[in-house]
């Protein structure tokens, strides 16, 4: 239940966050979240001016959930002492929590951008979170943010790590993409942006498959 010591607004936005993420939005209607939080509809038409931009609040508290955890434990290891690149590896820590508990649905993005695929305040907010995503591993790794291979690929081992720790019910999935981001970033730096280079498959080369 929400605490009923807070405002309505943020009632309302405790409410719909914890439905959408474990229902879905589109299972969720706007007569339940009110409902639930305590208050008249009038109340949550005075805050949203419909459910498209109370679910554009939920994601966007999301994301500034996500950005203050991650920037909190990368402070956190910093003071420790910690490492460039084991300051990096804390976004896949914090995965790894949510991964290991009961009612994980995995990216709360990618699960509102698939059930509200069209233009408008939802698409915005995915667009905006997934923005932070890239700064802040670029942040995360210090002067390697530059790399031009170095950030998106650990973007990538995260967002496969989210699905997938989901899909498969396999929480271990994101240890061993943590695991994997641990050896890129253990590498020198511009070394990934070599081999890549080396790798490509010469023009009229079809994939084998």
């Amino acid at each position: 239940m929400p605490s009923m010591t807070s405002g309505p607004r943020e009632r309302l936005l405790e409410v719909a966050s914890r439905l959408f993420y474990a229902e879905g939005i589109h299972a969720v209607g706007v007569d339940r979240v009110v409902a639930e939080a305590g208050v008249a509809k009038a109340t949550l038409y005075a805050h949203f001016a419909g459910k498209d931009e109370l679910v554009a609040a939920y994601l966007a508290r999301q994301s500034l959930w996500w950005v203050a955890t991650v920037g909190q434990r990368a402070a956190q290891a910093r003071s420790a002492g910690a490492d460039t690149s084991a300051v990096a590896l804390v976004a896949f820590d914090v995965l790894a929590e949510r991964a290991g508990t009961p009612g994980y649905r995995g990216c709360p993005f990618i699960n509102a951008a698939a059930e509200m695929p069209g233009a408008g305040p939802v698409a915005e907010q995915v667009a905006a979170h997934r923005r932070r995503v890239r700064e802040t591993f670029c942040a995360l790794v210090g002067q390697r943010g530059s790399d031009p291979v170095l950030p998106g690929a650990l973007v990538a081992l995260y967002d496969g790590a989210m699905v997938a720790a989901h899909l498969d019910r396999d929480p271990d999935v994101v240890r061993h993409a943590r695991r994997g981001a641990e050896q890129l970033l253990d590498r020198p730096p511009g070394r990934g942006q070599s081999q890549e280079a080396g790798s490509r498959i010469p023009t009229g080369a079809g994939p084998t498959r």
